[in-house]
C-alpha cells in the first residue's frame, strides 16, 4: 500500500474502531473477544484496503467480516460460554436500549440465550439499524432468511424476557 491508501485507512479505523468493537461486543457478549473479532475485520480490511473501489462499501465489507468471524467463532466449542459482562454505554447515535428493556443486564442475559444467527441478525437490525437488504448482504444471505431469523430472534427474546419477569417479578 502507498502512503496515501495507509494514511485513508488510518483514519478510516480510526473513525470507526469504537462502533466496530461495540457491534462485535452485542454479538460476543465479552469485551476481549470483541476487541480479537474487531481485529480480525480490520486486519482483513487491511489486507483488501487497496483493492476496495467502492469506499461507502466500507462499513458493509467489515460489518459482514465481523458477522462472520463472530458466528465461525461461537461454533468452536471451547466458545460457547458467554461471559456476563454489562452491556456497553450506548454512544449519541444508539437508541436508547434502557426504553428496550428494564435493565441492559436483563438484554445481555437474553442475548446470550438466543442462537448466534438470530443474535446476529438482532444486532444488525436493531443496534446497528440495518434494514432487511442490508442485513442479508453482511449476512451473505436472503432477505426472506433474515425476516425469518428476526422474527425468530425477536420470538427468543421475548420468551427469556418473560421467563425473566415471571422469576423476578
Amino acid at each position: 500500500m502507498d502512503q496515501r491508501d495507509e494514511q485513508e485507512f488510518a483514519e478510516y479505523f480510526a473513525a470507526r474502531r469504537d462502533a466496530v468493537r461495540r457491534t462485535a461486543y452485542m454479538l460476543c457478549g465479552d469485551w476481549h473477544r470483541a476487541d480479537d473479532l474487531a481485529q480480525t475485520a480490520f486486519v482483513a480490511l487491511h489486507r483488501r484496503w487497496k483493492k476496495i473501489r467502492d469506499r461507502a462499501a466500507t462499513d458493509a465489507y467489515v460489518r459482514k467480516t465481523l458477522v462472520r468471524a463472530s458466528i465461525d467463532e461461537s461454533r468452536r466449542p471451547w466458545r460457547r460460554e458467554w461471559q456476563t459482562e454489562t452491556l456497553p454505554e450506548p454512544s449519541d447515535d444508539t437508541p436508547g436500549l434502557d426504553d428496550l428493556v428494564a435493565t441492559r443486564e436483563d438484554l445481555l442475559a437474553a442475548l446470550k440465550e438466543v442462537p448466534p444467527k438470530q443474535r446476529a441478525v438482532l444486532v444488525l437490525r436493531f443496534f446497528e439499524g440495518l434494514d432487511v437488504t442490508g442485513a442479508a448482504k453482511a449476512l451473505g444471505c436472503s432477505e426472506g432468511n433474515v425476516k425469518s431469523q428476526t422474527a425468530r430472534g425477536l420470538a427468543n427474546l421475548r420468551q427469556v424476557l418473560e421467563r425473566e419477569v415471571e422469576t423476578n417479578g
